[in-house]
């Protein structure tokens, strides 16, 4: 298959509005594409790349390229040029990645080059979701679009049972089951502002504290453990107190859904960052376990001796973990049956505090009919947890590539110092819709100060206030700090750069 078809497509699907269109395009390309091509495809039409890093930066990507007259590049031909990309390293590492770079461009048409620089900058918004891509392949094999759905629930990949429909047809769907030592794909969480405001969405519902530690999946076979990442990727080596836990438990083959937290001597828990880089960590383990012990906390069970309990609802399947998991390892929660009881929405909110104090994230409420969707950000688990906001100042924005090119887009954010001067914080491009892209750009360009074709500085005017999910340690930034998840509100014209927030109170947010 030629890359020219997966772009034409991408293109196609964005530019309609029509649910039976796109299933029809996807359709389409998955008759053509071939067994080994297919999961690629999927990938590259969700916006990512298989390869996830290839080291290739923005300033890279804003190198012209002449295009080639025609298509040539095959699917699987640029799939093992980004893998080539994606290996090199050492002295001369960036020269090498763009010349790699620009060997694959100037192959690509002007309408490829588009789609792979789109593609490479996460900057791919096409409108090929994972529900459209499932029933476009149960249209292209005649299989049902819940048959393929349920496949890929319980095989951790669409690709993977695209793999499998095109090369064998509908009879593959009976080889994806709940396996033990097989990852599912989690089942994801959507938003409430408030305990009130998802007591009120969801009816009788569990509260759970929700951890900011890293998401687990362990899977036990009798003394054979297994634990994957949110991603799916195998990390057991990484964590061998968690696979000595799993072992302590009361079931010979489960598959448990939980987190890996660190706790401090107070009982506190230790910030997300020390987590990663602990869960991250290859290299002499048990020293790294010695420094930082990990425990984990299961909050949901999914299989257990032979049972699939993915269809249960929370209420039994939290049963069924409480029986299996003694209660040190399992999260705190509070059921709430009567959400319409005064008594029962004040405990909620009293446990959700509570959460709080004892310095978690947040709040999960979960409602007691729900089955587990893996795969899935269903409205029946929602999150709930406190909002940080800080006003920063623009110190400089990149120009945007794909939708956004010639517009400023990623912005530099910067805090406050004693002395009057600013330290950088870190960067997002996230929140920012096409009416504050473009106001955004004529302004910043009247505060310009240089501009390098990839970055422009300016003077350090405007306070734009900036939501984020918490501070975090980096050796990347002046100040040894940069912010979680951040996402522009609002600009605040009202204020100057003299009012907003300083390094120290950002400092004082990193625990």
């Amino acid at each position: 298959m030629l890359l020219a078809d997966v772009a034409q497509v991408s293109r196609r699907v964005a530019e309609t509005s029509s649910r039976t269109e796109k299933v029809a395009l996807l359709a389409g390309l998955f008759r053509g594409a071939g067994p080994e091509e297919a999961p690629v495809v999927i990938t590259y039409l969700a916006g990512r790349l298989p390869q996830r890093r290839t080291g290739i930066g923005w300033k890279s990507l804003g190198r012209p390229v002449p295009p080639a007259d025609g298509p040539s590049l095959s699917v699987l031909d640029v799939h093992r040029a980004f893998d080539g990309i994606a290996a090199v390293s050492g002295k001369g590492a960036q020269a090498e990645r763009g010349r790699l770079l620009h060997g694959l461009l100037s192959a690509a048409t002007a309408e490829e080059q588009r789609f792979l620089v789109r593609l490479i900058g996460g900057e791919l918004r096409q409108g090929a979701l994972d529900a459209f891509a499932v029933e476009g392949l149960a249209a292209a094999v005649g299989a049902e679009p819940a048959e393929v759905r349920r496949a890929v629930m319980v095989g951790g990949s669409l690709g993977a049972v695209a793999r499998a429909l095109l090369a064998d047809g509908p009879g593959a769907l009976a080889d994806f089951r709940l396996d033990v030592g097989r990852p599912v794909l989690p089942m994801l969480a959507q938003t409430a502002r408030s305990v009130d405001e998802a007591l009120d969405r969801l009816g009788p519902c569990a509260v759970e504290e929700k951890l900011d530690g890293i998401r687990v999946q362990v899977h036990r076979d009798g003394a054979d453990v297994r634990v994957f990442t949110r991603t799916l990727e195998e990390i057991t080596g990484r964590l061998p107190e968690v696979a000595a836990a799993a072992r302590e438990l009361r079931a010979e083959r489960a598959v448990l859904d939980g987190e890996v937290i660190a706790l401090g001597e107070d009982g506190r828990p230790r910030p997300f960052q020390e987590v990663a880089g602990r869960v991250g960590s290859r290299l002499d383990v048990e020293r790294a376990r010695a420094s930082l012990p990990l425990s984990p906390v299961f909050f949901d069970l999914l299989s257990v001796d032979g049972r699939d309990l993915l269809a249960l609802p929370v209420a039994e399947r939290y049963a069924e973990l409480a029986r299996v998991v003694p209660e040190p390892m399992r999260v705190l929660r509070l059921a709430v049956d009567d959400p319409g009881d005064e008594r029962a929405r004040a405990a909620a909110r009293e446990f959700a505090d509570e959460v709080l104090v004892r310095g978690h994230e947040g709040v999960m409420l979960k409602a007691l009919d729900s089955a587990y969707g893996a795969g899935r950000r269903g409205a029946s688990w929602l999150k709930v947890k406190p909002v940080h906001t800080l006003d920063l100042v623009v110190l400089a924005a990149e120009w945007g590539h794909g939708r956004r090119t010639g517009r400023l887009s990623n912005l530099h954010l910067g805090a406050r110092r004693p002395d009057g001067s600013f330290a950088m914080l870190g960067k997002t491009f996230k929140g920012l819709t096409d009416a504050v892209l473009a106001w955004q750009t004529g302004r910043l360009l009247e505060l310009a100060t240089g501009d390098d074709g990839s970055t422009v500085t300016v003077r350090p005017e405007l306070v734009v206030e900036v939501a984020f999910d918490g501070v975090q340690r980096s050796p990347r930034y002046p100040e040894g700090v940069t912010l979680r998840f951040a996402r522009v509100l609002r600009y605040r014209e009202d204020k100057t750069a003299a009012e907003a927030d300083t390094v120290e109170a950002v400092l004082s947010l990193a625990g």
